[in-house]
Formats: structure tokens, sequence, C-alpha cells
């Protein structure tokens, strides 16, 4: 039996991941939701160590010591441009532990819920674990972005997850006489996690970590009902809730189901086009040229992207637009919520450099303000500023909400090449009349404003 104290303790770590979840809903008080959520986890973990008598001790505190001596370097030193991955992998290790731990309490659950529950477990941890791996692989470019699609990929989809469900039955109804149908299981719902995320390409391969992460969630919940733990159950919960209501918000920013999202590509739906620049003329300037142009507005909206996270340039964005306030330009920041490669990229990225909160601009908001605009300023953003999503039904990106960097009094585009974004296709916005293509390395193009800003 669990003591008083501990079962309070576990309540109260509960509430602060509710909290937590709460502060991380705003990036002024993300940073204190984040620390609240670690505290209460390891409170809640010291309390386990004091109130279980624990088999096999030295092994668990081995663990324990070898995965902070991976985990805490991996997360110091990871690159801003490679915390999706980071956090696919983080992902992916949550749903395979919680499969595991179901896999080896399969025959401590004699009765019928907690039998069901690590059944499924054992499926779902399996499908989140090979899953998230298969979308690190595609983000470190592993593995190509693009979709794959197998010979017969909806077939051997289905079939696969025909075999998974007749498993799970099975090994139900042989409960814990037959643990060799647990690891098969496991197995097939580990090809399952990888011909789900196969198919993905492009700009989709975030949503789907947001799926997945609901996953694992779901995995935890579960475990913590097989193990009795009121702790898992509850933050199992929310991560599985939380995953799943940002994948619905994440879909419906790209204007698109989360069905198409998984399952297009074997339709040619697909946010990952052909991959080609075409050979059309576009204007292009000097350093000096975009200086004065920005010098001289009276309204500047930068728009930022993956590119900047690649350049490590948030600084000196940060620095040239604090160079044209002091000349009496007005200011602001476009934030799509799909830029980057995670939910709240560019927030991350831009609060880094000590952006204020108020400079950056949501969807809606911005898209009022772009069109008063003198100049957009596009900072390795492509997809997100796209017209093909609003004006070619036949694009793979058609119906996706976008920035309407066109509606600006004029453009400038920075970019190193003409090679599409990550979602593979054409942007026409390279090629429309007042876009101003400035070539480069955006960090070695905007510290070059930021000295041409500063001879004016």
């Amino acid at each position: 039996m669990i003591p008083i104290w501990a079962q309070v303790t576990y309540l109260g770590a509960a509430t602060c991941f509710v909290l937590a979840l709460k502060g991380l809903s705003s990036p002024k008080t993300a940073r204190a939701g984040n620390m609240l959520g670690a505290a209460a986890a390891l409170v809640a973990m010291v309390v386990t160590f004091v109130v279980y008598e624990l088999d096999h001790l030295p092994w668990i505190l081995v663990a324990i010591a070898v995965g902070c001596a991976i985990g805490v370097p991996a997360a110091r030193r990871v690159a801003m441009t490679a915390m999706p991955q980071l956090v696919a992998l983080f992902n992916g290790v949550g749903g395979g532990a919680a499969g595991l731990v179901a896999y080896l309490e399969l025959s401590a659950a004699p009765t019928v819920f907690p039998l069901v529950a690590a059944v499924a477990t054992v499926a779902v941890g399996s499908v989140a674990f090979s899953g998230s791996v298969v979308t690190f692989l595609k983000l470190q470019e592993l593995i190509t972005t693009r979709p794959v699609t197998p010979p017969a990929g909806p077939a051997l989809f289905a079939a696969s997850l025909l075999v998974t469900v007749v498993l799970a039955v099975v090994l139900y109804a042989e409960g814990a006489d037959a643990a060799w149908l647990g690891a098969l299981l496991g197995v097939v719902a580990l090809v399952v996690g990888v011909l789900l995320v196969l198919p993905v390409g492009g700009a989709d391969v975030p949503i789907v970590i947001s799926l997945l992460n609901a996953f694992t969630g779901l995995a935890v919940a579960a475990s913590g009902y097989v193990l009795g733990n009121a702790l898992l159950l509850i933050g199992g919960t929310l991560v599985g809730a939380s995953g799943s209501i940002l994948t619905r918000l994440m879909a419906q920013a790209m204007g698109r189901s989360v069905v198409s999202i998984l399952f297009g590509a074997f339709k040619g739906g697909s946010t990952a086009g052909a991959g080609a620049a075409s050979e059309r003329p576009v204007r292009s300037a000097g350093v000096d040229d975009v200086a004065i142009m920005l010098a001289y507005a009276r309204r500047v909206i930068i728009v930022p992207g993956y590119g900047l996270a690649v350049a490590q340039a948030q600084h000196t964005v940060q620095e040239l637009v604090e160079l044209l306030e002091k000349r009496g330009v007005d200011t602001a920041y476009a934030i799509h919520p799909v830029a980057g490669r995670m939910p709240g990229h560019m927030n991350v990225l831009l609060a880094e450099a000590n952006v204020g909160y108020e400079q950056l601009l949501e969807m809606e908001t911005a898209n009022g303000q772009l069109r008063t605009a003198d100049v957009a300023l596009v900072v390795g953003a492509n997809d997100v500023v796209n017209p093909s999503a609003r004006s070619s039904p036949g694009s793979p990106i058609y119906g996706m909400p976008i920035l309407d960097a066109d509606q600006a009094g004029a453009v400038v585009f920075m970019k190193r090449s003409m090679r599409p974004g990550f979602a593979g296709i054409e942007n026409e916005l390279l090629y429309d009349p007042k876009t101003t293509l400035l070539f480069g390395d955006a960090k070695t193009s905007l510290t070059g404003l930021v000295s041409a800003v500063k001879s004016l």
C-alpha cells in the first residue's frame, strides 16, 4: 500500500504537470512551465525510489547513469536546427520504453482491463518508437525527406495493421502463457510504424512527429494503468490529449486532413513536389540596394523560416531590426504556425535572440499587417509564403493557409539558391515583379545589411 504522503505528492506532481502544460501555451510562461514540469517529474521519481522496494536496483541506477551520460550532453549541444530531430528521438524512446514495460507486465496482468491495456501498449508503443526513428532519419537527412512509397504500399500497410490487430486479440486470449506472441506483436507493430511514416514527406513530417507524440502519451497512460501508477496515467493522458490537439491544429494550419497527410503520397497528395526549379528570369539585387529599401521604408515585416535557423542568424536579424527601429521604421515578425520543422520553432529561435513577444505576430494578425507593409523581408522561409497554396489547385500545398507576403508593397526574398523549399515545390513568389532576391547565406547577407544600414 502506497503511503498517504506519497499519494499526495504524486497528486501534487500531476497538478504541476497540468500547470506546466498551461505554461507552455504562451512564450512568456513557457520557460517557467518547462522548469515546473521537470521539477515535478524529478520529485515523483525520488518518491518512487523511496516508497517502492525496487528489484535490481543497481542495474536501474546504472541505466539512469548511462541515460544521463547520453541525454544531457545531447540536449546541451544540439543545434537549434536539429531540435526537431531530437524531439522525435526522445519521443520514440518514450514510446519504446512504455512498450517494453507493458511486455514485461503481460504475465502480471491476469485480469481483463490491465491485460487489454498491456497488449495495447505493446502495439502502440512499438509504432511510436519505429515511426519516430524514421522521422528522425528523415529530418537528419540520413534517408530521403521525400515520400517513400513501397510497391503495393497501401496493401502492405493494411496487411501489417491487420496482423497487428489479430496478434493483439490472440495475445489477449492466450494471456500470460504466450509471451512469444507479445514479442511478435511488438515486431509487427514496429513494421507498422515504419510503413506509416515512410510515405510522409516534405512539410508534413513535423505533423507526424506531433501525432507520434500523442501515440507515446497514450502508451504511457496505458502503462500507468497496467502498473497502477496514477501519475503515469495522468501524465500520459496529458501528453496524448495535447499531442492530438496539436496535430489537429497543425493539420488545419496546412489546410489538410490528418488522413491526407499520412496517406496522401499514395494518391500523389503529399507536400513534396518534383523538386525542380524553372529557368524563368528573376530580379536580384545586392546588399546595398536592399539596405536602402529597408532603411527608407515605413513598415518592414520579417518572415523567418528554417533557413534562418540553419544559418544561426537570429541574433543578426534582430540587430538589423534594432537598427531599423532607430531610424523610425516600424518592424515586426510574421510567424507561420508550421514554419521551421516543429511547432513553435521560430518562436523559440527568436526568443533566443531576445526578441520581444509583442513583435511576434501570429498568422491572422500578420496577414492583416502585411497588406500595409512597405517591405516583407523573407528570411529562410519558402513554403509558408508560396502563393500556389491559394492559386494553384494542382499544387501539393493547395489550400494550405500561408503568410500573405505577396500582398506587401515589395518583397525581399533571401535565399541561398533557386532550389525549392522543404516541400520540394517551386515558389511563384520568386517570380513576382515586386520580388527582389538577395542570394547568399542568411547570416552573411544579414551581416552585410547591418553594415550597409549603419553606413546610410
